[in-house]
Parts: structure tokens; sequence; C-alpha cells
């Protein structure tokens, strides 16, 4: 947990302070085919991200990144254990994502985004969330019992789809694309490489992690909205 610290450090505070004010109009998911990724897969990391595959679906061989060694093992909340799950139901098993997987139930968002045919989410680890709450105290208790909270429109509603992308990419595709719609409506702005992925600047700190329909890409880093 001490090196995803680290390195949620480094990009969490020059892009927090637009979070909470900067607002843009909420898009429906986008469609696609389903696919789930094999289930039999080595857990061993890989040092670089593989050629776009053009489906976006990855296999657990496919997982790379600094911190991917803070993912369990085993269980529920390995990567064997979140192959077969929908994104919302996968990301509340593991560990690394016990805030965001609250944030996305106050948001009343687990059925929209386990029922999505295909998505990429970036998913900030715990420590971003910490970063966002150091620097605004009270932030996320303000969000997430907001009165509106379970609605599209609410803050941090806007936040989480910003996050989320309605179709499904690798490392490869993404940083191919180079800019992605998300599902709030604004646009992502991918740098870096395939094997070393930058999302808005944040650091993808492990990547590529199949679930039945998402390619899931934790980051160090709460992503602000860009300015309306």
């Amino acid at each position: 947990m001490r090196k995803i610290q680290r390195l949620a450090a480094i990009g969490a505070m020059t892009a927090l302070t637009a979070v909470v004010g900067a607002c843009s109009n909420s898009q429906a998911p986008a469609t696609g085919n389903e696919a789930s990724a094999p289930a039999t897969e080595s857990t061993t990391p890989s040092t670089e991200a593989t050629a776009p595959t053009g489906s976006g679906v990855t296999k657990i061989s496919d997982i790379f990144g600094p911190a991917c060694d803070q993912v369990p093992k085993e269980g529920p909340g390995s990567a064997q254990g979140m192959v077969n799950d929908p994104v919302a139901t996968a990301a509340s098993h593991n560990p690394l994502l016990t805030t965001l997987t609250k944030a996305v139930t106050a948001a009343n968002l687990v059925d929209t985004l386990n029922s999505a045919p295909e998505l990429t989410v970036f998913a900030p680890a715990d420590p971003a969330f910490q970063a966002l709450e150091a620097q605004h105290p009270g932030i996320l208790k303000e969000l997430t019992t907001a009165p509106d909270v379970a609605s599209p429109n609410s803050k941090l509603a806007k936040i989480l789809t910003y996050h989320v992308v309605g179709k499904r990419y690798d490392a490869a595709g993404i940083v191919q694309a180079g800019t992605l719609d998300s599902l709030e409506g604004a646009k992502i702005n991918i740098g870096g490489t395939a094997a070393a992925p930058t999302v808005n600047g944040a650091t993808v700190l492990c990547g590529n992690i199949p679930t039945k329909n998402a390619t899931v890409f934790v980051i160090g880093q709460v992503l602000s909205l860009p300015a309306s």
C-alpha cells in the first residue's frame, strides 16, 4: 500500500481543485458486444502491454503495472476472482477499490455499470481518494450524502462517469486512441506508452485488468472534470 500511496501522491494534488465545481452533461452508456476474458490465465503481471486486440478484451496474463503486486493473489478480489464478474461487482471485491465501490453504490451506478455491454473503467485507488479528502476535508461525505446523490446529474455521478468510457480498450488501444469520450460527456486525454500510459496525467498503477464486461485500469488520481 505504501507503494500505491507514493505513486498516487505524485499526481493527485495538481488536478483536484476542479473536481467539485466543474460539470458537463451526462451521456447514456454506449453499447457493444459483451465478451468475457478467459478464466484460466497466469496471474503473473507483465512488464509491458501487448498490441491492441481490436476488441479491447484482455486476459489475466495481459495485466501490467508497478502496483499489480498489491492485488490479492487469490480470492474474489484477485485477478482470477474478478474476471467473470461484471465490473462494479468485481471492483467491490478488490481491497484497493473500497472507496470507489462505496461511491458507486451511493451514486446508484452499480446496475448501470454492471449491465453495460462493454466499458473501460479508470478506477482511482483508495489513496487517490485519501489525497482528495486531504485537499478538500469533508468532500467525500459531502458528495456521498448530497440530497440528489442517486440522481444521474449529481456531482458524484458526474465525477464517477467521467472515469468510464462506453467502449472497451486495452492499454495499447487507449494510447492509440489518444482521446476518449467519457460517459459523462467530457473527453479524457491519454498519454505515455502502452507499457506506461497516463490518464489526464495520472499514473496507471495496474492496467489491462479483465472483468466480464470491462477492462479496468487502476489509477493514482481522482480525475478532475474539465471546466465547463
